[in-house]
C-alpha cells in the first residue's frame, strides 16, 4: 500500500467545530464499552475500507476526528481526495491507542461516509454534463450545522459551490419580488443597500429574463423553466448575463438542461438527498 505523505490541508473552523459537536454527541463523558474491555496501554492498528465503488472524500476530516480524540493517532491516507475507488479498497490506515481509535471510529466514518456519498453523486452529475459548458452547483439545502463539510464534499466531487449562506451573495427570489411589488423595485432596494455583493435574480418567465437584462443584472436564475423556455432565454441573453438553471434537476434530465446552453445548473439533491457511502473500520491483528 502506498501511503500519502505530507501535512493535511487546514480545515475550515466550521468543520472543526462540527467535529467537536459530533464527538460530544457520541462520546459524552466517555466510551463506556471500550474503557471496560480494552486496557489503557493497548495499541491497535486498523484500516478504513470502501464497501462500494465511488469517490473518496473527507479523509482529512476523518483524520481531524482522530486527532481531536488523541493527537498521537497516526492516520495515513492511501488514496487522494476525489479519487475513484473500488469496492474493498483500503482508503487509509490508522494506528494508535486502541481505546482512542474505537472512540473516534463512528464519528470519523460518519463524516467520511457522508462526504464520499456527496462527492460520488456530484461526480455522476458532472460526468453527465461533460462536453457542455454547464457547471454543476450545490445549494443551501445542506444538513444543519454541516454546511461547510457538505460544500467541501461537492468540490471534491468536481462540482462548484453556490453562495455559502445568506450573507455572501444577493439572490432576489420570488418572495422578495412579490413582497417588493416588482422585480425592478426589489433590485433597486438591494443595490441601494449592498452594492458590493454579486447580484442574482430569479426569473420565472421569459419576460422576467427580459426585465432582468434591462436592469443590467449579470446573473439570472431560470427557475423551473421548460427546456424550450431555457433555450429561448439563452438566445435572448446572448452572453449579456450568466444563466443558472434550477429546480427539479435529476440525473435523467441534467444533460438536456446543459445542452440548452446555460452556464450553471444548481442541484439540491447533491446534499439534501445524499446516500451515505459505505465505509468500515477493520481491526488488523498483529
Amino acid at each position: 500500500m502506498n501511503e500519502k505523505t505530507g501535512a493535511p490541508p487546514t480545515l475550515h473552523p466550521d468543520i472543526l467545530a462540527a467535529i467537536r459537536r459530533a464527538l460530544e454527541e457520541d462520546v459524552g463523558p466517555g466510551d463506556a464499552t471500550s474503557e471496560s474491555v480494552i486496557e489503557p496501554q493497548a495499541v491497535m492498528r486498523g484500516r478504513i475500507i470502501a464497501k462500494q465503488p465511488g469517490i473518496a472524500a473527507g479523509l482529512d476530516v476523518a483524520r481531524a476526528v482522530y486527532a481531536e480524540v488523541d493527537p498521537s493517532i497516526v492516520f495515513a491516507p492511501i488514496v487522494d481526495e476525489g479519487e475513484q475507488v473500488r469496492q474493498g479498497q483500503t482508503l487509509a490506515t490508522v494506528h494508535g491507542p486502541a481505546r482512542a481509535l474505537l472512540t473516534a471510529e463512528r464519528t470519523a466514518l460518519n463524516c467520511l461516509g457522508r462526504m464520499s456519498g456527496i462527492a460520488t453523486l456530484t461526480r455522476e452529475f458532472v460526468m453527465a454534463v461533460e462536453g457542455t459548458k454547464a457547471v454543476i452547483l450545490d445549494t443551501r439545502k445542506t444538513a444543519p450545522g454541516l454546511r461547510m463539510l457538505d460544500k467541501l464534499a461537492v468540490q471534491r466531487g468536481g462540482g462548484a459551490n453556490h453562495r455559502l449562506g445568506l450573507y455572501d451573495m444577493l439572490l432576489v427570489k420570488d418572495n422578495h419580488i412579490d413582497f417588493a411589488g416588482s422585480m425592478a423595485e426589489a433590485i433597486r432596494r438591494v443595490r441601494l443597500a449592498n452594492k458590493q455583493l454579486e447580484l442574482e435574480v430569479e426569473a420565472r418567465t421569459l419576460e422576467d429574463v427580459r426585465v432582468a437584462l434591462d436592469l443590467d443584472v449579470q446573473r439570472i436564475m431560470l427557475d423551473n423553466m421548460p427546456l424550450d423556455t431555457m433555450r429561448a432565454a439563452v438566445a435572448l441573453t446572448q452572453g449579456r448575463a450568466t444563466l443558472e438553471a434550477s429546480g427539479n434537476v435529476t440525473l435523467d434530465n441534467v444533460r438536456r438542461i446543459a445542452e440548452t446552453g446555460v452556464d450553471y445548473i444548481s442541484v439540491g439533491a447533491l446534499t439534501h438527498s445524499v446516500k451515505t457511502f459505505d465505509v468500515s473500520f477493520d481491526y488488523v491483528r498483529a
